[in-house]
């Protein structure tokens, strides 16, 4: 018989999007969730002062987002970071969650980031072989790995604060 998994990947879309949409209303921001089918480049709109940025949301329980693999052909993650790339608009920020390691009680780690910012970390990653998935933290421990020794992170400037948003909204919005 089979079991299901008390938090699948639906239910974490489903937590994400709900705590991003929280926290934006928690900053003063109006927040416009989308009826319906999912749009292919956003989930939620903000706005505040007739500014407005349009939200990727993505949720993660492992560590990671796998973002380009679609995009990949014979190895060349530069390639197809770039077609990813051209796929969002400017007005666009990703909004990163991540629940792995966090109780109920704990609110997930939220990152704020561009989709050039998105771009240049995944064309960073394996000491700049690049790579399609993006890692909060991660360190290359086999021999073999293209970033062997090296760690992988997200910047620390990417944290979700009202800063970090204000400094987003402020440039694109």
């Amino acid at each position: 018989m089979k079991t299901k998994k008390d938090f699948t990947s639906w239910h974490v879309a489903v937590a994400a999007e709900a705590i991003t949409a929280g926290q934006f209303a928690r900053l003063g921001y109006d927040v416009s969730v989308q009826y319906g089918a999912d749009q292919p480049e956003y989930d939620l709109i903000i706005s505040k002062d007739d500014r407005l940025l349009k939200i990727s949301v993505k949720g993660s329980q492992d560590g990671s987002w796998g973002l380009t693999q679609n995009f990949l052909k014979d190895a060349d993650y530069h390639s197809a970071v770039d077609k990813w790339l051209a796929k969002h608009g400017r007005k666009t920020i990703f909004c990163f969650v991540q629940f792995k390691d966090k109780s109920l009680e704990q609110l997930p780690n939220l990152y704020l980031a561009t989709p050039d910012e998105v771009a240049k970390r995944l064309k960073e990653t394996a000491n700049g072989r690049g790579d399609t998935i993006l890692y909060e933290s991660y360190t290359y421990k086999t021999k073999r790995a293209a970033g062997f020794g090296t760690t992988d992170k997200i910047p620390d400037n990417w944290k979700f604060s009202k800063e970090r948003l204000e400094q987003l909204i402020n440039e694109l919005g």
